[in-house]
């Protein structure tokens, strides 16, 4: 295995650095530039300028149909920048999973419009007391007028129009959001993912507070008429991904941890270099504090964590990218990610001492995103739940 970036991933990677970069020192310094830079708006525009948003949308739509690599080198760069810019639900939420599924075409417009940084795109992947419900209590029952229902289930699974009941909670951007991603179990049988309008009769959304302020809603779907799914639950798998009824689910959830395992890896490896560039020219008792044993120590069980994390997401982006099996891979980065990170992201606060609980201060940027982004992804006891199912160890 060579997870080594090659010239692509390095290029979209440097690039998003750079525009990254430009956006954090493009505001004045005064309170709306440093709220807008918050926002991540700047940020948002600047990638979508560089053509960055579009690299997984296929060449047929203007895009460079690249994978989830190149997406990933995008996702941790804007972690690493400490940026709330939309790039784990537009990009690994939503845009990958779409494009992945086939529905590209059919949403040609929709992808054209976030490739311009004009629409963003969320996905709803938990439900009250089910978080990343591989079982969706949410259900979607076709309203096309059907003969039997042998036929309803052959016939209706990629086509006419399809009404979803059911709850969905801490969706990122949800009112934001052009389009949600709404897994779903079809009444006929088996499981499938819709396109959702956040605006359509039906849809309640009710507003949740974050750890990082960055906007996240619960849904509520009350008979909420929507498209077919986004591919047909019954149709035969991709060479990479053996049919099953559930694969639309699968895929979304994949894409989800690959792009959840680049963002954490992105905001830890951000924090650390924070924390080490403080430690190399703060001063006590007339000495850099880098120099002090204890310090060293602390630090540098951070960097291991940082590096674990690190070459965890880069195995998941690398299988999943390459169609190698990546499940194991993305679980066991999901896993590393919501244990290690936080407790390293702590010890990088107790190291900067109290400039470390200073909101004027871009520390707590990365530990709050980290924050929603390990409860995004299920918590640590849902990781490892998924990670002892793979030896047979939990149901």
């Amino acid at each position: 295995m060579d997870f080594t970036p090659d010239e692509t991933q390095r290029a979209a990677a440097e690039l998003a650095a750079g525009v990254l970069a430009r956006a954090a020192g493009g505001n004045d310094g005064g309170a709306a530039g440093a709220a807008e830079a918050w926002r991540g708006a700047e940020a948002w525009r600047g990638l979508a300028e560089a053509g960055l948003l579009a690299l997984a949308v296929p060449e047929s739509l203007g895009g460079d149909g690249l994978g989830a690599a190149e997406t990933a080198a995008v996702v941790r760069e804007v972690g690493r920048a400490g940026s709330p810019a939309p790039a784990w639900a537009t990009l690994a939420l939503g845009l990958a999973p779409l494009v992945h599924l086939g529905a590209a075409e059919r949403c040609a417009e929709l992808l054209r419009a976030v490739s311009a940084g004009d629409a963003l795109l969320t996905a709803a992947l938990h439900e009250p007391s089910s978080p990343m419900a591989e079982h969706p209590a949410t259900t979607a029952t076709a309203t096309t007028a059907t003969a039997t229902r042998e036929t309803a289930t052959r016939e209706t699974a990629g086509s006419g129009t399809w009404r979803l009941d059911g709850v969905k909670t801490a969706v990122p951007l949800a009112a934001e959001a052009e389009r949600i991603l709404v897994p779903a179990t079809l009444a006929e049988g088996g499981r499938g993912v819709f396109l959702l309008d956040p605006s359509a009769p039906g849809v309640h959304v009710t507003p949740a507070p974050t750890a990082s302020g960055t906007p996240e809603a619960s849904l509520r779907l009350d008979g909420v008429e929507t498209g077919p799914p986004l591919d047909d639950p019954r149709s035969p798998g991709r060479p990479d991904d053996p049919g099953r009824p559930d694969d639309a689910v699968r895929v979304l959830h994949r894409y989800a941890l690959a792009g959840a395992a680049a963002f954490g890896d992105g905001l830890l490896a951000g924090a650390l270099g924070l924390t080490t560039a403080h430690l190399t020219t703060r001063e006590q008792f007339g000495r850099p504090l880098a120099t002090f044993q204890a310090v060293a120590q602390q630090v540098a069980d951070v960097y291991v964590a940082a590096r674990t994390v690190h070459l965890a997401a880069e195995s998941a982006a690398w299988r999943l990218g390459t169609g190698r099996g990546a499940d194991a891979d993305l679980d066991v980065a999901a896993y590393w990610l919501a244990e290690q990170a936080p407790p390293a992201m702590a010890t990088c606060h107790h190291l900067h001492g109290g400039i470390g609980l200073d909101e004027t201060y871009p520390l707590h940027r990365y530990s709050s995103l980290l924050k929603d982004l390990v409860r995004g992804i299920g918590g640590m006891s849902v990781r490892l739940d998924r990670v002892g199912a793979l030896t047979g160890g939990v149901a």
